[in-house]
């Protein structure tokens, strides 16, 4: 087992904090489920509280930095959950479906675990409304050849509801979308380790330096000048909820 994450994920509680307003979401999303299994759980974000979590994450340094919790952890993957059928009452996974090797066995194994809702927190790979690929084009490519399509899910599941998750100006959460309104954030190498996207399109010499240009000249805010009114933004992540 080398997960991505034993990398990429040393500075990960710090730099992606959970962010509230996304919380009460997949909280409400779980309804009034009391067992709840945090599939690809990381650092522990999202977790709801009041209920009785099991965390399955397959990164040991990932689990290192979990804060102290009365949540059940375990190294596993989801394509191989070691739990029996219906174990729980809801399951979830948030910005995590993207590094599953088979996702669709992946959420077979939530499925096959959990009596009632699967809660997912993923991106529309269709989606091409932000700015960053303007600088980083390669991005999108990177959504088709890892997130599943929207449609995907109703495949694997049968009827499932989709919203849009908006995206706070000031989001406590460092993701990928997660400065959408800070742009120079995006020029921190400190900031970048905890996106996984960026470790994955290689050299980005190119575009850190055309946006580092754009600032400077002001013309990134000249561009998107009706950004920087706007409190929330959606930027192609969504919720997708089964049963």
């Amino acid at each position: 087992m080398n997960p991505l994450y034993d990398t990429i994920g040393l500075n990960y509680a710090d730099l992606r904090r959970p962010d509230p307003r996304i919380a009460r979401q997949i909280a409400a999303a779980l309804g009034d489920a009391e067992t709840v299994l945090n599939v690809g759980a990381g650092a522990g974000s999202y977790e709801p509280e009041g209920r009785r979590i099991t965390a399955v994450e397959p990164s040991a340094k990932m689990i290192a930095q979990r804060p102290q919790s009365g949540a059940t952890v375990i190294q596993a993957s989801a394509e191989d959950l070691p739990f029996d059928d219906d174990t729980f009452d809801a399951a979830m996974a948030v910005l995590t479906i993207h590094h599953w090797s088979h996702k669709e066995k992946g959420v077979a194994e939530m499925r096959r675990v959990t009596r009632g809702r699967l809660v997912f927190l993923t991106c529309d790979p269709s989606f091409r409304g932000f700015w960053l690929l303007e600088y980083f084009p390669a991005l999108a490519g990177l959504d088709e050849a890892h997130m599943p399509p929207m449609d995907a899910f109703a495949r694997w599941l049968g009827p499932v509801s989709v919203s849009p998750v908006l995206i706070p100006h000031d989001c406590t959460d460092g993701f990928l979308a997660g400065y959408w309104r800070r742009p120079a954030a995006y020029l921190d190498e400190r900031v970048r380790a905890a996106i996984s996207p960026f470790w994955m399109l290689g050299d980005i010499s190119d575009g850190l330096g055309r946006l580092a240009d754009d600032l400077d000249s002001g013309a990134w805010q000249h561009r998107h000048a009706g950004l920087l009114e706007r409190d929330a933004l959606d930027c192609g992540y969504r919720l997708v909820v089964s049963g």
